[in-house]
């Protein structure tokens, strides 16, 4: 049985979706607030896996608290904490209970996070990931083991339009689409131009391209990631923009771009929908739709 998910990425329709960030802790009230409102506007939601390498509840638990309130969950699995019978085992267990969406990462690193004397496994990366549950989908293990009783996933993984040299990228991409991955959510993009360049090559491929949408919140944000990010640009007259906005207008002035971008991807058709990335803002996702008239 295919996912609601699945049966949009497989249709014209503009795709849209979203994320939330489980608490560090038990207190599960701000991302239930979150799912609620954010369950019955987009195609699906992911919930991180330990985004940043700060351990937070885990995305497999969110997913099923998706399911409880009725939206469509994707589930993030990063490769660094888990060897591959464990990723394996939490596919399983995700699958038996209805979860049908998976976005394959290899991780950030360790030393990033909050648990810097933790080890970073990486028995497997973003790529082996997917071939490994395609292998479950087959009907075996890893280890070529028959199961008794198989997977079905709708497998998505990332790619960076704006990465510098781009042309690791590039192979990257085309070895995820080889193994099965059948729709990208993109790193933030900003410059339309500079996507418009990559989506001419992705659309060679059979697979949905998604568009990642950060919430720029102020320009010291923007200059920040354009600084520090990897693969992440925003360009000066966006950072203007948010520079020349009153202190308190500025969430709204991001708001604004948000949905100002969308729009223009949406009309020029130059992607298959977007991922909104509102990052501790969850509450005004549907704010950013409204501003892309969607």
């Amino acid at each position: 049985m295919i996912s609601s998910f699945e049966e949009a990425i497989k249709s014209d329709k503009f795709i849209i979706t979203t994320e939330v960030a489980p608490p560090k802790g038990t207190n599960l009230e701000k991302m239930l607030h979150h799912i609620d409102i954010l369950k019955d506007k987009v195609d699906a939601i992911n919930v991180t896996d330990h985004q940043s390498s700060v351990m937070r509840f885990p995305s497999l638990g969110g997913c099923l608290a998706i399911k409880e309130k009725g939206g469509e969950p994707i589930m993030q699995m990063t490769c660094r904490d888990r060897n591959r019978m464990a990723l394996e085992a939490d596919l399983l267990f995700a699958y038996s209970r209805g979860i049908r969406n998976v976005l394959c990462l290899t991780g950030d690193a360790v030393p990033v996070g909050d648990h810097k004397e933790a080890k970073g496994v990486f028995d497997l990366d973003s790529l082996q990931l997917l071939m490994a549950i395609r292998q479950l989908t087959s009907g075996k293990d890893m280890g070529d083991n028959e199961l008794d009783g198989a997977v079905e996933f709708c497998m998505g993984a990332i790619v960076t339009p704006e990465a510098q040299p781009l042309e690791p990228q590039l192979i990257k991409f085309e070895k995820k689409v080889e193994a099965g991955a059948q729709f990208f959510q993109t790193q933030a993009i900003y410059d339309l131009e500079n996507f418009a360049s990559f989506m001419k090559y992705a659309r060679k491929f059979n697979t949905k391209i998604l568009a990642g949408i950060v919430l720029l919140s102020s320009a010291r944000m923007a200059k920040y990631m354009t600084e520090n990010v990897p693969g992440i640009f925003v360009p000066q007259d966006m950072i203007d923009e948010l520079s020349d906005t009153p202190k308190e207008e500025r969430l709204a002035k991001g708001i604004e771009i948000a949905g100002r971008t969308i729009a223009t991807l949406k009309k020029e058709a130059l992607c298959d929908g977007v991922h909104i990335m509102a990052i501790g803002r969850e509450e005004v996702v549907p704010d950013i739709l409204k501003a892309a008239g969607l």
